[in-house]
């Protein structure tokens, strides 16, 4: 499968080169299709916050010791994260509409408005520019951290109070420095949710509905500080997330463990510890795959710094960004994406029906691990291809000769590859 996915790739790579000799994807090509009145904004972050309110409350006074019967465990790690996800590229930007922070935010901004007789809240600070998106990296390495590193994970309490404390940070940076500022940069799951939309062919902008051709999207997106660094760290993640599962890891991990143990580490801690070591370290093998990329890229000239060509191709890693996270969870968004069934009419996992669905169970037949395994391939595959079709488009838009744009690209095309095959031997060797 790895040499058929990389064949795949150096034909597209040719075809392109043959057959796309001038942008076509740095404007974004739209077209109106209606206005969305402003309202509706309002019943959909008053379902974000009943829903957070729902998920927190679950967590504090539901079932503890079976967190897959509690709605706070399944619905973080299941629903919003993944779910979500898979949301946003399929209908657009749908969390900003329903996030439940900043429909507080906009709350109070309105409030403050309707008091002051008009007059709009100003935020005492101005979002610094060097900060750009690294608030959100931080946010996305924590969410990352605690998924696939921290032992008590599925513990529903914790879970509802880490919501409590992020959505508590978001208010907090919104008031500092304005409602727009903060969720468009900061918020990490806003900003990831938000990049993966610029994927998808719905965009709202101004409370009008446009569609725009595939993938345009994404080469408009904004060169701030940490944006390179959150697309590596959510490839990084995803990346160990299989990694971790796989027997590779398995030999290494006990050693590992064993070496804090030996530093005074209780058991738990330790584990803790070396799974966090290898979460790291995947996310900076990701990180300089990348930069191996773009330092080939260097070599082709025209005054082209790493720095600016990192930036100026980042956005051909939103589609990686999508493909491993379809690859490496979508079995868990058909089977236990399910859970919704049960949940509903029994969220605290106490034994209520309040729906008549608590007996719906999850039909581990609904998918077979074959189609499973092909889907994971043509998420991968596909991922790649768009990735090469952005970075083609960009390059020469770039270059002034298209023999120099497709010798710039023959770097990233190695990249491409090589993240097509490590997500391919990922996935084998945790089927095996």
């Amino acid at each position: 499968f790895s040499w058929a996915a990389a064949i795949v790739l150096v034909l597209s790579f040719a075809a392109l080169a043959l057959l796309w000799p001038k942008p076509a994807l740095q404007e974004t090509h739209r077209r109106r299709i209606g206005r969305l009145p402003a309202w509706l904004d309002v019943p959909a972050g008053a379902l974000g916050v009943a829903v957070f309110a729902l998920v927190v409350y679950a967590g504090f006074a539901g079932v503890q010791d079976e967190p897959q019967r509690n709605l706070t465990t399944v619905f973080v790690y299941v629903h919003f994260w993944v779910g979500l996800a898979v949301a946003s590229v399929l209908l657009g930007d749908v969390f900003r509409s329903f996030s439940p922070w900043l429909a507080v935010g906009r709350g109070f901004g309105w409030l403050v408005a309707r008091t002051r007789r008009g007059r709009p809240y100003r935020p005492p600070l101005a979002y610094p520019v060097w900060l750009g998106r690294w608030p959100a990296v931080v946010g996305l390495v924590g969410f990352a951290w605690l998924e696939l590193a921290y032992q008590d994970k599925t513990h529903p309490d914790i879970l509802a109070g880490l919501c409590i404390a992020y959505g508590a940070v978001q208010l907090v940076g919104m008031a500092l420095f304005g409602v727009r500022a903060w969720a468009q940069r900061a918020d990490a799951f806003g900003v990831y949710f938000g990049l993966l939309s610029r994927l998808s062919i719905w965009q709202r902008e101004d409370g009008v509905l446009y569609v725009r051709r595939p993938l345009s999207g994404a080469p408009a997106l904004d060169l701030l500080p940490g944006t390179v660094a959150l697309l590596c760290a959510a490839v990084g993640s995803t990346s160990f997330d299989g990694f971790s599962n796989g027997p590779v890891w398995a030999s290494i991990s006990p050693d590992l463990a064993s070496s804090f143990s030996e530093l005074g580490a209780g058991s738990q801690t330790a584990i803790q510890w070396a799974s966090t070591v290898g979460l790291v370290v995947a996310i900076l093998l990701i990180t300089g795959f990348y930069w191996l990329g773009i330092r080939g890229m260097h070599t082709v000239g025209e005054g082209h710094r790493s720095g600016e060509l990192a930036g100026r191709f980042a956005h051909t890693l939103i589609p990686i960004t999508f493909a491993y996270a379809v690859a490496h969870y979508f079995s868990l968004l058909a089977f236990q994406g399910q859970a919704v069934g049960y949940l509903a009419s029994d969220p605290l996992g106490n034994g209520s029906n309040l729906l008549g669905t608590a007996k719906a169970t999850i039909n581990y037949n609904l998918i077979s691990s074959n189609a499973i395994w092909y889907v994971q391939v043509a998420a991968l595959v596909t991922g790649h291809v768009c990735g090469l079709i952005l970075a083609h488009d960009r390059a020469i838009a770039m270059y002034r000769r298209p023999r120099d744009a497709a010798r710039s690209q023959y770097w990233m095309l190695v990249v491409m590859v090589g993240f097509t095959s490590l997500g391919l031997w990922l996935l084998s060797a945790v089927s095996t």
